[in-house]
């Protein structure tokens, strides 16, 4: 028993540092969301172009699997250097953006921070499930809790930074959203740096690396896996709905509502704060019942909370709504990426599913610039039915695509 306290110590440090740098990389990620009416006044910017800001971020993260996938596979000792090179790459894109003079620039800057935070993915998993076999569940967990921690409290920060305000009481100018990009830039930059003094032994527990030719050969098996694929094309659903709603949520609660930022960070903190609760008890629960009926009852009210907020569009009933809608934006996503585990062969998991999730990424992330036209014409109602009618699709894909059948569970 002693030598279990032994070994069990650093592997408790590794998956909790990892969770907490998770957190502070989604903290990153997240802040860009809240900062987006801003810049947009400062640059004047049209709808299509707002559109543009979150295409560019969900392209560049989905393409970021691909090299990210590659790198841990072939140097799976050298882990703490690619985690090391996500967090710079958010903080030099967050540099970026706080000096951009003109949009091509900014978006550069987003470009960059997009790729960074997908660099993070594929090196912290893997390393997770390599040092935690028995316990994979539990270490899987703690990481997604750090990202969904990210989440809540950046939206709440950011805002309040941004407005220098609590309700009516104010409490002080509020910070320009240049000087504000500058310094989220530290903290990320910190990160990487504990992260490569720290966490040095990730990737250890490694047996080997394998060569190009084989990362390519299993991801090229994958791409005639049909369930595979649909289980993409889901999860490009979701994420179209996810990202063409809550960028023109922010813009509608901002500009239209005429929220103030701290307000605008609290309601879009509700959506990941209720997450937190359901991810955890939807996941169990499609272990138990299997991912079919969990993913279809998700999609589908997905789709029915959407379109009540053409009839509560303002005030106590859209902020509950929006909690209500929280419960399931992000808890089907691991859910979808579960199905997909379940149809993949044991041995190629980690690259071929970084390639999949990268094509479905990229599919998902240009409905932003749609969206963009569709707000510029018809406002933000036109925005609720066309991710409505997304979410529609992606409910009736759930019903018909070929998932795994559920093995008996375990007594």
């Amino acid at each position: 028993s002693d030598e279990i306290k032994v070994e069990s110590t650093p592997s408790l440090a590794l998956m909790y540092g990892l969770s907490a740098g998770h957190g502070i990389k989604h903290f990153g990620q997240g802040a860009l969301l809240i900062m987006i009416p801003s810049i947009r006044a400062t640059l004047g910017l049209s709808d299509v172009a707002i559109g543009g800001i979150s295409s560019a971020q969900s392209i560049s993260s989905g393409i970021a699997n691909i090299p990210a996938g590659i790198l841990t596979d072939m140097f799976r000792k050298k882990v703490a250097w690619i985690l090391f090179a996500s967090m710079i790459m958010v903080g030099s894109g967050y540099l970026l953006i706080s000096i951009s003079p003109v949009y091509w620039v900014l978006l550069v800057g987003v470009v960059i921070v997009g790729f960074g935070t997908s660099m993070w993915h594929a090196p912290a998993f893997g390393t997770l499930a390599a040092r935690y076999p028995r316990r994979r569940g539990f270490a899987m967990a703690a990481h997604l809790t750090g990202a969904q921690v990210g989440n809540t409290t950046s939206p709440l920060i950011v805002g309040f930074l941004l407005a220098g305000t609590i309700g009516s009481w104010v409490v002080f100018g509020g910070i320009e959203w240049r000087w504000l990009a500058a310094f989220i830039s530290v903290p990320m930059i910190l990160t990487a740096l504990v992260v490569v003094s720290r966490f040095k032994t990730a990737g250890a527990e490694s047996t080997g690396s394998i060569t190009l030719g084989a990362y390519f050969a299993s991801a090229k098996r994958l791409l005639s896996n049909r369930g595979v694929l649909g289980m993409a094309l889901l999860g490009a659903m979701r994420g179209a709905v996810h990202n063409s709603f809550q960028v023109f949520l922010v813009i509608y609660m901002r500009e239209e509502l005429g929220y103030s930022n701290t307000y605008v960070g609290l309601h879009i903190a509700l959506i990941t704060m209720a997450g937190i609760i359901s991810t955890p008890i939807m996941g169990n629960l499609s272990d138990r019942v299997g991912r079919r009926p969990v993913i279809s009852f998700a999609m589908t009210a997905m789709t029915v909370l959407l379109f009540l907020f053409l009839q509560f569009d303002s005030g106590i009933p859209m902020m509950i709504l929006i909690a209500v809608l929280g419960l399931f934006f992000f808890s089907v996503m691991p859910i979808i990426n579960a199905a997909a585990m379940d149809m993949i062969d044991k041995g190629s998991e980690g690259s071929g599913t970084a390639l999949m999730f990268a094509g479905g990424s990229i599919i998902g992330s240009l409905t932003p610039i749609v969206a963009g036209i569709i707000n510029q014409s018809n406002g933000f109602q036109g925005v609720v039915i066309f991710a409505g009618a997304m979410a529609t699709i992606g409910a009736v894909l759930s019903l018909i695509l070929p998932m795994a059948k559920r093995e008996s569970a375990s007594p």
